[in-house]
C-alpha cells in the first residue's frame, strides 16, 4: 500500500488531492488518511518481524526496510503533530 505523502507541496500537486479538494475533502479527511497510512506501516512491520522471528521468511532486508519506513513514516507524523500544535498556539495568541 502505497503510504499518502505528508509534503504539503507533492500533496497539493497531486490528481488524488485535486478529486478529493472538488469534493470538499477537509485537512481532517487528509490527516485521518494520513494517520491510517501510517498505523499501517507499523503492521506491515510488525507482521514481517513476527514472521522473521519464527522463522517463516528470512529475507531480513525486506524486514529492516518495512521496520526503517514505519519509523521515518512515524516521526514524520510527529512532526506534523508539532506543527499543527504549534499553529493552533499561535492562532490563540492572536488578538481580535
Amino acid at each position: 500500500m502505497k503510504a499518502i505523502g505528508l509534503n504539503p507541496i507533492q500533496l497539493s500537486s497531486s490528481p488524488a488531492f485535486k478529486a478529493k479538494e472538488a469534493q470538499g475533502t477537509g485537512f481532517g479527511d487528509i490527516l485521518q488518511e494520513s494517520i491510517a497510512a501510517v498505523n499501517q506501516k507499523a503492521q506491515e512491520s510488525a507482521t514481517l518481524s513476527e514472521g522473521l522471528v519464527s522463522g517463516q521468511h528470512s529475507n531480513i532486508h525486506e524486514t529492516m526496510i518495512a521496520m526503517e519506513e514505519s519509523s521515518i513514516s512515524f516521526r514524520m507524523l510527529a512532526k506534523v503533530q508539532n506543527k499543527v500544535i504549534n499553529a493552533y498556539n499561535e492562532i490563540m495568541r492572536l488578538q481580535l
